[in-house]
């Protein structure tokens, strides 16, 4: 159990990141500068770790390299900025929508690259964890259903481009849980996995920058305001996240994640006075239950997959 509480602390505390993050995508309009400052404060923070594990990073398979430009470019840099563009191309609620594939994508990645069992069991509380989900997100949702029922819905190019903007996301960080987790099995510890998604992170997203023509705006409210983001979902939110994913495999993993929106919903509730509705309370009740279930039958599988083999 204590592996599934990592996760939830990790997704309350990304859920808070946002009280920040949304007011600065707002006033800036740049989501490159944002994940471009906490991505340099947290490369200067972890560069001790980077340093420490210099023999293991020269001695690392090619397969575990590409696990590292996987999570660090694509899980850390490219999703954050997609995920973020495609709000300004189609209707936030059709982005909401579609970032319900997730757990497909990273149960399906599980199954394939880590070998983890997908049992009838599984089955019924996933989609049960995913139903939550769905409840939490439940205006959003059916906002996105009436726009598509009633063709409001457009196909230009750019709501197409702003689509695959959020399907990469959905992709990216799906696979970014299924290839963190092998990183773990094969032993790399939590700091050095951090250090170093956060190093290619930051490498990654300098073309971005360049090709876009973003400058750095040197405002000392946006600076001091990054390097809280930094510390809060990238040091803080990221060891939780990583320490859980250590002691739960990828599949429980991905489904926790999705109470990510619940918490948001509730920091938005206490904060900004916004109404929790019955709908989305049973959807965050729904998901955690089922959460906790899957973690429960997943140790017992353990304990007599480890009574079999001894």
């Amino acid at each position: 159990m204590k592996g599934l509480i990592f996760i939830l602390i990790a997704c309350f505390i990304w859920a808070l990141d946002t009280l920040i993050r949304y007011p600065l995508l707002y006033k800036y309009k740049s989501s490159e500068i944002i994940v471009f400052g906490e991505h340099l404060f947290l490369t200067i923070i972890f560069l001790p770790g980077l340093y420490a594990a210099r023999k293991k990073i020269m001695r690392m398979k090619a397969f575990e390299l590409l696990c590292f430009l996987i999570i660090g470019a694509m899980g850390s840099a490219i999703a954050t900025l997609s995920f973020t563009k495609s709000f300004s191309l189609i209707n936030p609620s059709l982005v909401i929508l579609l970032q319900k594939l997730q757990p497909f994508v990273a149960i399906s990645l599980a199954y394939i690259i880590l070998k983890e069992k997908i049992t009838k069991r599984f089955l019924v509380w996933a989609l049960l964890a995913i139903l939550g989900a769905i409840l939490i997100s439940y205006y959003d949702i059916v906002s996105a259903i009436n726009l598509i029922k009633t063709g409001k819905l457009s196909f230009d190019r750019s709501s197409l481009y702003g689509l695959c903007l959020a399907l990469i996301a959905v992709i990216s960080w799906g696979s970014a849980t299924v290839f963190g987790k092998y990183l773990i099995k094969q032993g790399w510890i939590e700091k050095e996995v951090m250090a170093i998604r956060f190093a290619v992170g930051f490498i990654a997203i300098i073309p971005f920058m360049a090709a876009n023509d973003v400058g750095l705006v040197f405002q000392m409210e946006l600076w001091a305001k990054v390097s809280v983001l930094a510390l809060i979902s990238g040091v803080f939110g990221m060891y939780f996240y990583y320490r859980g994913l250590s002691l739960v495999t990828a599949k429980v993993c991905t489904l926790a994640e999705m109470s990510f929106p619940f918490f948001a919903v509730i920091i938005n509730w206490v904060a900004l006075d916004q109404k929790l509705s019955f709908v989305q309370i049973t959807g965050g009740i729904l998901l955690l239950l089922s959460s906790t279930m899957l973690q429960l039958a997943n140790r017992k599988q353990e304990r007599l997959e480890a009574q079999t083999n001894y």
